[in-house]
């Protein structure tokens, strides 16, 4: 049964030492030699060993001031293989980071060593006209690469919100899912990932072209268990979005409609449900009404096809179609960024005494709803994303949560688990935390196998610290 573990209160151990001057001098000196430029400047460590944990004030406290004592940067997978050679022949710890958009420290180098910023192997290598399988470095920008898919009429089947900052081996590496997450499930399921170039961690490190089910480890591993430099993925067709805000004076009404219409025949790619002082809260498109906190607002990504139904069948479901816009020409934020972990950084802009958590919530969703706002007020507010769990709409939870302590957040995740709710919690730093709670054998397994000595990202995959 998946655990909720409790919030750390320091850093997991063991940890390995800080590299020494000798190391840190000679692995710059093997550097140099490579034709590689180490990065040193306290400013340049600085930026390269941080993320977005500061949504929270769990990992905060424990995550400041952990920096890389060294950095570099490659732009192919023979420089890769290189830093990766020089790191395991003087055991230097090795931590890996894309565009750095992750909320939870997952680039963060717990045990200093070398930063490893690979954003400049930012290449689509291919795309088969007939099936929309794709190969690209992990470097390369989402919205890059879905730019380059939709000019050949395919299209990223998940994205995350930070769509236009994030790179695709760090949400591949760090994260699960996002809009798209209600049509196609989540990056771990199978048949997103089908198969990916590896490097091994070792003194004369292997290059390694795995297929979907040998690659299947690496995902959502934080980097801990093999460099990552071409992934092979399954693509969409392409399809001309629309955005959609609708918006409910009842709460019930808007819930309702959100387990509804996924459940419909409707073309959807995302559908999200904010309660109506979250609403008031957030920034709204050039020509949207702003939210005066009087109504729900559902916001839609909906294909072309599906607006003369849902323009007669919103009213039915008790709510007003506010306004609407083809995605990508709208002026001013783009609907996608009002969703998943965008709702909680935009309500932390204006108040910073909220932070988060991610829910996958029991069916019917209404009781655990209820019984987690009896408890807990208006310290509670309702962000709630449709995906596609196992093969069946659910809905996920994405609370705002205000902020009152540890010992109130893990009474809350206690409650959440009691009633039936799936948590995935961004409080904790390893892996296995962050998901279910359980140790994955087979993660454990690739690391063994790719990195013997244990030099990626240390501290972050609790089943290699339990192994050693």
């Amino acid at each position: 049964m998946p655990i909720s573990p409790s919030l750390p209160a320091a850093l997991p151990q063991p940890l390995p030492p800080p590299a020494s001057p000798a190391q840190l001098e000679a692995l710059a000196a093997d550097l140099r030699a490579a034709g590689l430029q180490p990065l040193q400047a306290a400013e340049q460590l600085e930026a390269l060993s941080a993320d977005a944990f500061v949504y929270s004030p769990v990992l905060a406290p424990l995550l400041q001031g952990r920096r890389a004592q060294l950095g570099v940067k490659a732009s192919s997978s023979e420089q890769v293989r290189r830093v990766a050679a020089a790191c395991a022949r003087h055991g230097v710890s090795l931590t890996l980071r894309g565009a750095g958009t992750g909320n939870y420290g997952q680039c963060v180098p717990l045990a200093g060593g070398l930063v490893l910023d690979i954003t400049g192997l930012n290449r689509l290598l291919e795309l088969d006209a007939s099936s929309g399988v794709f190969c690209a470095e992990p470097g390369i920008l989402l919205a890059d690469l879905d730019q380059q898919l939709q000019a050949r009429g395919r299209a990223l089947r998940l994205l995350p919100s930070t769509v236009r900052t994030a790179s695709l081996g760090g949400f591949v590496a760090g994260g699960s899912g996002g809009i798209g997450s209600l049509r196609w499930g989540f990056l771990r399921d199978p048949g997103h990932l089908l198969g990916m170039e590896l490097i091994t961690v070792e003194p004369e490190p292997r290059v390694l072209q795995l297929d979907a089910a040998a690659a299947r480890p690496i995902n959502h591993a934080y980097g801990c268990n093999g460099i990552i430099t071409a992934l092979t993925m399954a693509s969409s067709a392409a399809v001309a979005w629309r955005q959609l805000v609708l918006e409910f004076a009842g709460w019930e009404q808007a819930l309702a409609a959100a387990q509804q219409l996924p459940a419909s025949a409707l073309e959807l790619n995302a559908l999200c449900l904010l309660e109506a002082p979250v609403a008031a809260r957030l920034p709204w498109p050039q020509g949207c009404p702003e939210a005066d906190g009087g109504g729900h607002r559902l916001l839609l990504l909906a294909a072309p096809d599906a607006l003369p139904l849902l323009e007669g069948l919103v009213p039915q479901l008790g709510g007003r179609l506010l306004w609407q816009a083809p995605q990508g020409q709208s002026r001013g934020i783009p609907l996608r960024e009002l969703t998943w972990n965008h709702t909680t950084l935009h309500v932390r802009a204006r108040e910073p005494g909220f932070t988060y958590l991610q829910l996958v919530l029991p069916q019917p969703e209404g009781p655990a709803l209820a019984a987690l706002r009896a408890r807990w007020g208006d310290d509670l507010l309702w962000h709630l994303e449709a995906v596609r769990s196992q093969g069946v709409q659910r809905l996920a939870c994405l609370p705002l949560v205000r902020w009152r302590g540890s010992e109130a957040l893990q009474a809350l995740i206690d409650q959440a688990r009691d009633l039936g709710c799936i948590l995935f919690n961004p409080h904790v730093l390893s892996v296995e935390d962050g998901g279910l709670g359980v140790v994955d054998a087979d993660q454990v397994a690739a690391k063994a196998a790719y990195d013997p000595a244990g030099l990626l990202n240390p501290g972050k995959l609790r089943g290699w610290l339990e192994r050693v």
